[in-house]
C-alpha cells in the first residue's frame, strides 16, 4: 500500500495516520520514494529533508501510540519554497549568495503547518531571488520542468511547489504570491492554489534582519498549493489567524457569515479587453457553466474596476522601490534575470518621491472601487493567465515577449495590488496541457472563493497527480 499513499489527498493521508491505518513513517517513506522516482525528471525539490522528515514521522507515531491527540495534518508531507525559512535549513532564494543562509527558526506558516502535524519534506525551486522571470529557473538549482510537458514552463515563482504537488512528491506546497506566483504555476501544472487576503496569514519575508519596504510588505502573501480544493481549505484553516511574529496578521475567523443566496458571480473572460486565447476563454466558460449548475447567479460584466490603473501603479510603485537595491541585486540575477527586470524598468521606470506618494493615494482609490464592485458581486470569475503556458524563459527573450507575458497575468497582478483573495482551480486539459481559472472574492472571504472553486472541481474533476512527461 505504501507505494500508493502519495496519490491520496492530504486530508485522507492525515485521516489514515490518525486512524492507525498507516503510520506517519510509512507515509513519509512513500513520498520519499516518489521523490526519488520523479524528481530527477522534474527538478522541483531542491533540498531534500529525508532524515528530519523521518524523525518527525517517528515522533508522530510515538505520540499516537501513547494516546496523544494528532493534528488535522498528522504526518502529511509538505514542500516549502526556497524563500521561506525551515529551521536549520538554508533559505537560499535560489542564489549562490545565500547558499549558507541557514534559518534560525521556522517561518510562521511553516510553524503553523508543523503544529497541525504536517512534516516539511523539502525546499522547492523558484526563479533566482523571485525576480529572475516567471519561469522557475534558479542560479543554484537550474530549471524546473512542467510535469505535463517539457515544452512549456511550470510557471512561477512558486513553480517548484506546483510541479512537486502535481507529480505526487507532496500533497501540499507552501508558496507565495505577489502578482500570480501561486496561481500561475497552479494553473500551468493542473493543481489548485490559494492567494489569501493581505494580512490573513502570518509571514516573514525578511532577508537578514531588515524588513522589506512598503510594496513588498503589502503585496507578497504566502499561500498553499494542493491537488484538491478540500486540501486548500484544510490548510487555510491551519494558517489563518494573528501571530505576534507578524503585526500585519489579523484575528479574522477563517469563515465569514453566510451571505444570502444565490451569490452573484461577475464573469470577466478578457480583463481590460487586451485579448484572451480561445482555450482560456473556454476554461472560463466551462467554470461559469459549473457555477450556474451549482446555483450561483452568473453575470457577464464588461470588466473589473480600473484594471489598467492598477497595473500601472503596481509597476511604478514596485519598480521605484526596487530601483534603490538594483545595483546590489543586479549581479545576483544573471543575464536573463537582469534583462527581464530592465525590460520592466524601461516600460514603467522608477518615479520621484512626490509621485510615489501620490500613487499610494491612487492605490487606496482603486481598492475602494474594488470594494464597491465586490459588494455588488461577492465573487469574480476570470482567467489566471490569458495565454496558454509559454516556452521556458520566453518572458525575458525580448521586450515584446516580456510585455506579452505581463499582460497575460494582468488579473493576477491587479488582484494582488488590491489585496483580495483568489483561488486558482483547474478546469480541464486542452491540447495535452491543463487550464484553469480563478475565483476572486471580498477581503477575508477566502471561504467564498473556496466554496465556488469546490463546485467547479466537483463538476470538472481533479487532474493530478500525474507521472512526469517522458
Amino acid at each position: 500500500m505504501r507505494d500508493m499513499l502519495w496519490r491520496l489527498p492530504a486530508h485522507e493521508q492525515a485521516a489514515a495516520v490518525r486512524d492507525g491505518a498507516v503510520t506517519a513513517a510509512e507515509l513519509v517513506d512513500g513520498h520519499l520514494e516518489r521523490i526519488a522516482e520523479v524528481n530527477p525528471a522534474v527538478n522541483a525539490v531542491t533540498q531534500l529533508l529525508a532524515g528530519q522528515a523521518r524523525a518527525d514521522a517517528a515522533e508522530t507515531d510515538r505520540r499516537r501510540a501513547a494516546g496523544g491527540t494528532l493534528g488535522p495534518l498528522a504526518g502529511v508531507p509538505f514542500t516549502v519554497k526556497e524563500t521561506t525559512g525551515i529551521e536549520g535549513v538554508p533559505t537560499t532564494f535560489g542564489a549562490a549568495r545565500f547558499r549558507d543562509f541557514t534559518a534560525r527558526a521556522d517561518a510562521p506558516p511553516v510553524a503553523r503547518l508543523r503544529a497541525a502535524g504536517a512534516i516539511p519534506i523539502g525546499h522547492t525551486n523558484m526563479p533566482t531571488l523571485i525576480l529572475a522571470g516567471i519561469h522557475t529557473r534558479s542560479e543554484l538549482f537550474g530549471d524546473t520542468a512542467n510535469p505535463w510537458s517539457g515544452a512549456v514552463t511550470p510557471g512561477g515563482t512558486s513553480g517548484g511547489d506546483a510541479a512537486a504537488v502535481a507529480s505526487g512528491m507532496a500533497p501540499i506546497g507552501l508558496g507565495n504570491d505577489s502578482g500570480g506566483s501561486v496561481r500561475i504555476p497552479a494553473s500551468f501544472c493542473g493543481v489548485a492554489g490559494l492567494k489569501p487576503t493581505y494580512g490573513r496569514y502570518a509571514a516573514d519575508h525578511r532577508i537578514g534582519p531588515d524588513d522589506p519596504s512598503l510594496a513588498a510588505q503589502e503585496l507578497v502573501v504566502d499561500g498553499p498549493l494542493a491537488r484538491t480544493v478540500g486540501d486548500l481549505r484544510l490548510v487555510h484553516e491551519v494558517l489563518a489567524g494573528a501571530d505576534p511574529r507578524d503585526p500585519r496578521a489579523v484575528p479574522v475567523p477563517p469563515y465569514g457569515e453566510p451571505l444570502p443566496g444565490p451569490l452573484r458571480v461577475a464573469v470577466v473572460a478578457d480583463p481590460g479587453g487586451h485579448g484572451v486565447h480561445p482555450a482560456v476563454r473556454g476554461a472560463v466558460e466551462d467554470a461559469a457553466d459549473a457555477l450556474r449548475d451549482a446555483g450561483y447567479e452568473v453575470c457577464e460584466v464588461p470588466d473589473v474596476p480600473r484594471l489598467d490603473d492598477a497595473l500601472e501603479v503596481y509597476a511604478r510603485m514596485t519598480l521605484t522601490e526596487f530601483a534603490v537595491s538594483w545595483p546590489v541585486v543586479k549581479p545576483l540575477l544573471g543575464e536573463g534575470g537582469q534583462r527581464y527586470i530592465e525590460q520592466g524598468m524601461a516600460r514603467s521606470g522608477p518615479v520621484e518621491l512626490a509621485e510615489y506618494l501620490r500613487l499610494t493615494g491612487v492605490r487606496l482609490g482603486i481598492r475602494r472601487d474594488w470594494a464597491a464592485f465586490l459588494d455588488a458581486f461577492p465573487l469574480v470569475l476570470g482567467p489566471v493567465f490569458t495565454d496558454p503556458p509559454f516556452v521556458p524563459g520566453d518572458e525575458m527573450r525580448d521586450a515584446e515577449s516580456s510585455l506579452r507575458v505581463q499582460r497575460a497575468m494582468r488579473l493576477c497582478t491587479a488582484t494582488s495590488f488590491v489585496g483580495v483573495p483568489a483561488v486558482a482551480v483547474p478546469t480541464g486539459v486542452t491540447g495535452g496541457l491543463p487550464y484553469g481559472v480563478q475565483l476572486i472574492g471580498r477581503a477575508y472571504r477566502e471561504d467564498l472563493c473556496l466554496d465556488a472553486a469546490q463546485e467547479v472541481e466537483r463538476r470538472l474533476g481533479v487532474l493530478t497527480p500525474i507521472d512526469p512527461h517522458s
